[in-house]
């Protein structure tokens, strides 16, 4: 065993792991290597802190060596870290608001795609006593349509309509 261990980091910022030296007692500052850098900025789209990701590494929940290749190649096809990681965060964007899972390699799988991907739009649909309803632009009048799909006019006032949040497909 090395005469190292771990601390938490001060100011929670990526990039800086934090040693104490047992033998000095000195805090000892080590940088993440740039492999290090695009795998864990991969867990923090996830929603993983550092903190979270040594954890589970030592409960061997993830398994950190699996992502060492796919982001070394990711690095080597984006030319920079900092690259890497705007392509991870792009397909991360673009993966969460479809409900869909995503790995490194999915961003292999859309690369020619990247300036292309977009996260779905969020549309609000309104409701009127969870009955959906619709603007008649002819006549100027919002209907509810009642479960047989009759079109009823909607007597009540604006704020008694309530607006949900969907994803357009």
């Amino acid at each position: 065993m090395s005469s190292t261990s771990l601390t938490s980091p001060k100011n929670n910022k990526p990039g800086k792991v934090n040693y104490k030296n047992k033998k000095t007692d000195k805090v000892v500052k080590h940088k993440e290597t740039d492999i290090q850098a695009v795998v864990n900025h991969y867990f923090y789209t996830k929603g993983l802190s550092l903190k979270e990701i040594k954890e589970n590494a030592k409960k061997k929940k993830i398994i950190y060596s699996r992502f060492t290749r796919p982001a070394k190649e990711l690095i080597e096809l984006a030319g920079s870290t900092k690259k890497a990681k705007q392509a991870i965060s792009i397909v991360a964007e673009w993966a969460k608001s479809r409900n869909l899972d995503y790995s490194i390699e999915t961003v292999f799988k859309k690369w020619l795609e990247l300036d292309r991907l977009k996260p779905k739009e969020i549309v609000k649909k309104p409701y009127y006593q969870n009955q959906p309803m619709v603007w008649s632009t002819a006549r100027k009048k919002w209907y509810v349509i009642d479960q047989d799909g009759e079109w009823l006019e909607f007597a009540g006032r604006d704020n008694e309509i309530e607006w949900r949040t969907e994803n357009k497909k």
